[in-house]
């Protein structure tokens, strides 16, 4: 059986948010320009237990046009999207801090590739699946 790094050194909340910075900070700039409204969090699992992480908003490409001050043009105030990254299933797919960071980077990509309305049927043909 495998071992996994909650196994053997479980990472603690304060230093994933960090390695989730990291993962952030490495997004092309051309692509974090468009991410004026977006939200990451970070938690322990989600449900199901498995899952790494999770868009929940309305992609870039179903939305209605945004005024000034990201509010839309019918007026109401929009609430962000937000990217969920789970911690300890994340480190239950990674032996060591190295995997980790690999793995924490391409489930932010995968994440915010849902913000851009990009799907997973998509995704399952690249290294972001």
């Amino acid at each position: 059986m495998r071992r996994s790094l909650a196994d053997v050194d479980p990472i603690g909340p304060d230093a994933f948010d960090r390695i989730v910075a990291e993962a952030l900070d490495d997004l092309p700039p051309g692509l974090a320009v468009f991410m004026d409204n977006v939200v990451v969090l970070t938690a322990d699992r989600g449900d199901p237990p498995d899952l790494l992480g999770l868009y929940d908003g309305v992609p870039l490409t179903e939305r209605d046009a945004y005024g000034a001050a990201g509010l839309p043009e019918s007026g109401g105030l929009v609430m962000p999207d937000r990217i969920h990254l789970y911690r300890l299933a994340l480190c239950d797919q990674c032996a060591d801090l190295d995997e980790l960071r690999c793995e924490v980077a391409v489930t932010v990509v995968h994440e915010v590739a849902h913000h851009f309305g990009i799907d997973d049927d998509f995704l399952d043909g690249t290294d972001y699946a």
